[in-house]
């Protein structure tokens, strides 16, 4: 037996609609380069490390989803790094800094539930299907004559 119909999507209550789906603008004017790291109090001076990660960050292709608005949290970002790294802070920041990794989609697991995917070259994806097909077995299409041939 098939069961019951499901019923007319018009009298679903539930319908799992986004409430708060929108589709901003595009920025008026796009970055032409990456930005500098904004100077730091007279006192206090970058670590070479974060120096490293903002840069590495701007050239790498999730940049073009930061927008200017993302900039302050990117720069928080960049401030809790200099004083992980310069050993003035302990687990708890470390716990901050992954956060703000993740809503930035700096780890492989957050790109994915961003939905993010790097495009391939086309000589890396044709890499990898020579492996694939390297490593496929070849069957016959009738794998019982192996038993008919043990007889005799």
């Amino acid at each position: 037996m098939p069961g019951r119909l499901p019923k007319n999507a018009i009298i679903r209550q539930r319908r799992n609609r986004p409430v708060s789906r929108a589709i901003l603008p595009a920025e008026e004017s796009p970055r032409q380069r990456r930005p500098r790291i904004p100077k730091l109090p007279k006192d206090k001076t970058w670590c070479p490390f974060v120096i490293r990660i903002w840069t590495v960050i701007w050239e790498s292709p999730l940049s073009h989803q930061i927008l200017r608005a993302d900039e302050p949290a990117l720069i928080r970002l960049m401030v809790l790094y200099n004083k992980f790294y310069t050993g003035r802070g302990g687990t708890e920041l470390a716990g901050e800094i992954r956060m703000l990794e993740r809503e930035f989609g700096l780890t492989p697991l957050s790109r994915k539930r961003l939905e993010w995917t790097v495009a391939q070259a086309e000589e890396a994806i044709g890499q990898h299907e020579h492996k694939q097909a390297r490593r496929a077995v070849i069957i016959d299409a009738d794998p019982r004559h192996v038993l008919y041939d043990k007889d005799k």
